[in-house]
Order: C-alpha cells, then sequence, then structure tokens
C-alpha cells in the first residue's frame, strides 16, 4: 500500500503562491475543504465558498487561525444562481485585489439511470456541475491578468457505472470544457482538468459499509483509495507555475484504478505474489 497523506498541507510547497487570490468552489467540506487548506497552506488568500454559510465560515477560520500562510474568508454562493456566481468573483477581487487561482470544485450526483432520470435531475446536476463551471471561469476571468483555472471532474468522464446519469455524462463533458476554455483563455490563463477517482469523503463512506472499503481498495494498484489530500496536491501542481507549460490537459488522480482491466485479478495476483 501507498503511503497515505492525511492532512492536505502535507508536502506542501510553502510560498508557493504568496500574495496570489484562489476562489475554490464547493469547499465547505471534503476535496473542496482539502484544496482550500492546501493552496492556503502555499501561502494563497483563499475563497471557501458554499451554501451553507455557517459551515463554511468555519472552515475558513479553520484555516486562517490555523498554520497557514495565506489568508481565508467565506462567501456564501449556490452555484446554480448565476448572481451568485458573478458576485463570488467580485467579492474576491475586492477583498484582496484580484483573482489568480479558481477551483471549480462544487457538485452535485444523482443516482438515476438515463432512462430514468427526469429534467429536474438533469437541471439540477447539469446547472452545478457544468453550467456553474463555465459562469465561474468567465466571471474569475473577469479579474484575472494571469493565472490558472482547475476544474475537478471525476473518473465517470472514462468509465462509469450504471444508474449514475446525467452525472457521469457532465463529468465527461468537463474533460472537455478545459479543452475549450485552455484555447480560448490563452495564454493569459491556464485551464486544466484534475479527474479523481475513488476519495474518502464522508458520502464514499457512507457508501463503503464494512468490508467494502477493503474491498474497493484491494482493485487499486496503490492497494489504497484516495484523500483529499491527494487531489489537493494535483489541484496546487496544475495551478502552479511548476504547471506553467501544461493547459488544456487531464490529470488521473485514481490510483492506478483506471489501468485495471479485471477487478477479480489484481487481489488474486497481489495475494499469490505476497505467499511466495
Amino acid at each position: 500500500m501507498t503511503r497515505r497523506p492525511e492532512s492536505p498541507t502535507e508536502g506542501s510547497v510553502p510560498g508557493r503562491f504568496a500574495g496570489e487570490t484562489a476562489i475554490v468552489t464547493g469547499s465547505t467540506r471534503g476535496i473542496g475543504a482539502g484544496i482550500a487548506e492546501r493552496l492556503a497552506a502555499e501561502g494563497a488568500n483563499v475563497v471557501v465558498s458554499g451554501r451553507s454559510e455557517g459551515v463554511g465560515e468555519a472552515v475558513a477560520e479553520r484555516i486562517a487561525s490555523g498554520s497557514a500562510e495565506g489568508d481565508a474568508t467565506f462567501v456564501r454562493a449556490d452555484m446554480r444562481d448565476p448572481d451568485d456566481v458573478a458576485a463570488l468573483a467580485e467579492a474576491a477581487a475586492e477583498r484582496y485585489g484580484s483573482v489568480d487561482v479558481l477551483v471549480n470544485n462544487a457538485g452535485v450526483q444523482t443516482e438515476t439511470a438515463a432512462d430514468d432520470a427526469t429534467l429536474d435531475d438533469w437541471a439540477f446536476v447539469v446547472e452545478t456541475d457544468f453550467r456553474a463551471y463555465w459562469l465561474a471561469a468567465r466571471a474569475a476571468l473577469e479579474h484575472m491578468d494571469r493565472g490558472a483555472i482547475v476544474n475537478v471532474s471525476s473518473n465517470h468522464a472514462y468509465a462509469t457505472m450504471p444508474a449514475h446519469f446525467p452525472y457521469n455524462a457532465v463529468k465527461a463533458g468537463i474533460n472537455g470544457m478545459t479543452r475549450s476554455l485552455a484555447v480560448d483563455f490563452g495564454p493569459r490563463v491556464r485551464v486544466n482538468t484534475v479527474v479523481p477517482g475513488w476519495v474518502e469523503v464522508e458520502r464514499t463512506r457512507e457508501e463503503l459499509p464494512e468490508g467494502r472499503l477493503e474491498e474497493v481498495e484491494s482493485i487499486h494498484p496503490t492497494g489504497r483509495i484516495g484523500t483529499p489530500a491527494d487531489v489537493a496536491g494535483a489541484v496546487s501542481f496544475l495551478a502552479s507555475e511548476d504547471a506553467a507549460f501544461v493547459t488544456g490537459a487531464a490529470l488521473l488522480v485514481d490510483g492506478g484504478r483506471g489501468a485495471v482491466m479485471q477487478d477479480d485479478v489484481l487481489p488474486d495476483y497481489r495475494a499469490r505474489e505476497d505467499a511466495e
């Protein structure tokens, strides 16, 4: 099993984003909160956003009062509301003077099949997970002299499971949107996608009862599923000058899961190797 980073600040690069401002949508918990924490640890002034005001303010306060090099503040935003999206970018620029990094992370998921999904299901997912990414990118661009946008997609963009529509279709669309934005926003702003696989957050822990977590981990070449810290590190890299020549790309962060053809073969093979 590979080392499991527990804290999003593990491996952070001090001063990497010193003096820069980063907006992280959907950052009141889970992967988004981890990304916000990582960017602040690397010097960014981070705007935490989401619909839950109390939770969001607690995340921003924890970051700002911790060991982070940067500041943090919370701005409430419902990413389905175009006015909220525009106001989020305005608030970031007004408080910190600019927008340098945007991380589009806010998302929702439904458990519906394509033949069962309703128009309401469609609107709920498409407006939150797809339209909002474009609106946020366009709003942030107005305040960016240069910088980077990182869109958070999912490995459902490449391979999916039954009854995950339209979430899976939208995630594939995000990868296409990234390429479009990279072409249209360059050379001033780079745009990339990070594509996480299984990540241990509250929702996935609920989906993986006792015994099932071990089973899922066994079909990953890394021997484990991811943590928010794994995704935060990838986002930080793509947003930084270390990735200055990377745009329009999709970085798969899935512990090698996408390289596995047969789920049953890998754990059996590993057990045989251990026995020898």
